[in-house]
């Protein structure tokens, strides 16, 4: 049995190294074991940023939410648990989005989470 040269494979291998590294400083975008190193790294880092956007806008969401609830006479932890107790099921997107958006909207909530 002729035996299989790796060339064509390594090459693939290389080229797809080779194109996600495109733009990075110096030699990390021309040589190929510098730039596995911080491709490998960049993919981390990407990984661990997917998981911190997801904390980043809910904290985001939570200062937009209390601001607005302070505006009107209530805290964020009492306006939550008010929403609770009256049955609105928000999430936080969409309140910080009726905050910024709908003041008015945002007014009658936080009266409905008095009221309860």
């Amino acid at each position: 049995m002729a035996r299989i040269k790796a060339a064509v494979n390594a090459h693939k291998k290389r080229r797809k190294i080779m194109k996600l590294a495109k733009g990075y400083f110096g030699s990390k975008s021309k040589q190929y074991r510098a730039a596995k190193e911080q491709v490998m790294r960049s993919l981390r880092y990407a990984y661990i940023g997917r998981k911190l956007r997801k904390r980043d806008f809910r904290r985001l969401w939570i200062a937009r939410i209390n601001a607005a609830a302070r505006m009107n006479g209530m805290s964020y932890s009492t306006f939550i648990a008010g929403l609770k107790k009256a049955g609105i099921d928000l999430n936080r997107k969409v309140l910080a989005d009726i905050a910024v958006n709908d003041a008015a909207g945002f007014a009658k909530l936080v009266e409905c989470a008095k009221n309860a």
